[in-house]
């Protein structure tokens, strides 16, 4: 059950102030409940968010907390001034004293989503999402040229979300392939990744893991029993080795930390912004 509320209050989509918030959550042993409101650019939308977060407060007992990403100075005031919660104040916190450091205004523009959608990178982004589903699980081996990276591992290892994460957050055009035992019979890849070796990156996981996963999905099946799993893992792995693969374990990582592992192997260039 969760001790506190967290609100997250924007005036895009809000998704930086939860990414934000979400990575100094962590740091603190509790589940909070989240909160995500967007699209805050007016005072009566304020006003509105002022009366949900004290209702919260009121009914729980406790002060909620409030991360917010506002840039027009008199929605803000009223969050401020009005919530009774913990407000933080991200654009305060940090671009102010940044706007002092650097002598300079920073441009106060609410969401810009409407200036990112006619950029060259967004537009990249895009055309990585569509080839990363394109070429998801090994559907279509059409265009490999043009991956930056192919991901190979046995069946529920991760490859597909990570995939779509390369994709979505670093514009990567990113193909997966499954290793299935007729690849392991052959002891060799499957031939269409033969050309494109050094773009290849390996993901493996523990045995035990992968059972929990494959039981989700086919329970009490042979696909998900400890033993096959055990097996497809040391061929996977055995096969990486044999081909000079880089390759890791997604066991205990996030996928945020795979697709970093992964980008500073292969473009450590999009690790810079």
């Amino acid at each position: 059950m969760h001790t506190r509320t967290v609100f997250f209050v924007s005036d895009g989509t809000g998704i930086t102030a939860e990414t934000f918030g979400n990575a100094i959550l962590a740091q603190f042993e509790f589940k909070p409940r989240h909160v995500r409101l967007p699209f805050i650019d007016t005072v009566d939308k304020a006003h509105q968010i002022v009366r949900q977060v004290n209702h919260t407060a009121e009914v729980e007992g406790r002060r909620p907390v409030v991360f917010t990403t506002l840039v027009n100075v008199e929605v803000l005031q009223v969050i401020e001034e009005g919530c009774k919660a913990m407000v933080l104040d991200m654009f305060g916190t940090f671009v102010r004293p940044l706007e002092i450091e650097l002598g300079m205004k920073s441009s106060h523009r609410v969401g810009r989503f409407s200036d990112v959608s006619k950029s060259k990178e967004y537009h990249d982004r895009i055309e990585a999402i569509n080839f990363s589903l394109v070429h998801d699980d090994g559907q279509s081996n059409r265009d490999l040229e043009q991956a930056d990276v192919i991901l190979v591992g046995v069946s529920r290892s991760g490859k597909t979300p990570t995939s779509l994460y390369l994709a979505m957050q670093h514009g990567l055009k990113a193909a997966n392939y499954p290793l299935i035992p007729e690849d392991f019979d052959r002891k060799q890849l499957p031939g269409a990744l033969a050309p494109h070796r050094k773009k290849i990156f390996g993901l493996t996981i523990a045995p035990e893991r992968l059972s929990e996963i494959r039981n989700e999905r086919r329970p009490n099946s042979k696909y998900a029993s400890l033993e096959n799993c055990r097996h497809e893992v040391a061929e996977g792995e055995a096969m990486m080795r044999r081909e000079g693969i880089r390759w890791l374990s997604t066991t205990t990582k996030s996928i945020e930390e795979i697709a970093t592992t992964i980008l500073q192997e292969i473009r450590p260039e999009r690790l810079e912004y």
